[in-house]
């Protein structure tokens, strides 16, 4: 596939995050091996690293999902968590890995990370397919699992979107400003 033309710069390409995928799914299988983890995607964005990354996850694992949401159709957080469609599984007792496409101010996992201890697992940990670099920022939480990091800029593509627009491109791109200003 050619680079989309709203996009400025690929900066992973579809080889390198599947080689992501893997390496992060054989971390992850090798740290709950024995303990059948839950992993849980927060939709939307996470989804297609979630599938990829579970196929690369080689021990008993289960599936859930939540929709969490800040920006609605911005491009920045909006500070405002919503928990629009939650777990189906008990995770008390359980060791759970949230999936998230992105780290960048922390927010939204802050308070989905609040609302799932209050449920007692076992274990919970992140894994985050891409970490933003915020120069002069700590994000309040920190993935135990990570994927890469990306500048601070708007990214799209593998999930992650504008307006619900390029999720599909295979690869992550720097969405050119002129398309969101």
């Amino acid at each position: 596939m050619s680079m989309h033309p709203d996009i400025e710069q690929v900066l992973f390409s579809e080889d390198e995050i599947a080689a992501i995928a893997k390496r992060m799914g054989a971390q992850i299988t090798e740290d709950y091996r024995d303990k059948n983890p839950l992993i849980v995607a927060t939709l939307r964005g996470a989804v297609v690293f979630f599938a990829d990354l579970a196929r690369a996850i080689e021990c008993p694992l289960t599936m859930d999902f939540m929709r969490v949401y800040s920006y609605g159709a911005g491009t920045k957080s909006s500070g405002t968590v919503t928990i629009d469609t939650d777990l189906r599984t008990d995770i008390e007792g359980r060791h759970v890995i949230i999936v998230e496409d992105i780290l960048d101010s922390g927010l939204t996992l802050s308070k989905l990370l609040d609302v799932l201890r209050e449920r007692k697992p076992a274990s919970l940990e992140i894994a985050a397919f891409l970490v933003k670099d915020i120069e002069g920022y700590e994000p309040p939480v920190h993935p135990r699992y990570v994927g890469g990091h990306i500048p601070d800029a708007f990214v799209v593509g593998y999930g992650l979107d504008y307006a619900e627009r390029y999720r599909n491109l295979p690869y992550l791109g720097v969405l050119k400003p002129e398309v969101y200003s």
